[in-house]
């Protein structure tokens, strides 16, 4: 990764999660299967949490899904994310099944359902680093 030109603490990029950070600088979501058993695999791992294999492949999604919960913090979590106060973090069920911990954007307070479809948001934090964010589908 390159220069850090926020404040803002950046994910650190690892071999293993590096194909899902590559897919998000693309725009686009790609996370792990199975070729064994046909799991979906969220967070990249070695392994298939289900049958053990380690035959997993990337393979693109659309990231929509569903809003599984919710909470919005008041207090920022890192004094660098106060200028993101409230911060709407959220659980979202992908439509392949897995969950991805994430935060809403483009919505009020007022607009957040549990259960609401939501789709991807690409921001592009930096120029090596674009996190997933979710708003209202």
């Amino acid at each position: 990764m390159s220069t850090n030109v926020t404040d803002k603490p950046l994910p650190r990029v690892t071999p293993k999660t590096r194909p899902f950070w590559d897919a998000l600088k693309a725009h686009r979501i790609d996370i792990q299967r199975c070729e064994d058993c046909h799991a979906w695999v969220f967070f990249p791992r070695l392994h298939c949490p289900k049958c053990f294999s380690k035959n997993l492949t990337w393979t693109t999604v659309s990231g929509d899904g569903e809003l599984l919960t919710y909470t919005l913090s008041r207090v920022p979590t890192l004094p660098e994310l106060a200028d993101e106060v409230p911060q709407m973090l959220a659980v979202v069920k992908l439509d392949e099944g897995v969950h991805v911990n994430t935060t809403l954007v483009r919505l009020a307070e007022n607009q957040i359902r549990v259960g609401m479809r939501v789709k991807p948001v690409f921001d592009d934090i930096a120029p090596d680093v674009t996190l997933l964010r979710y708003t209202a589908a």
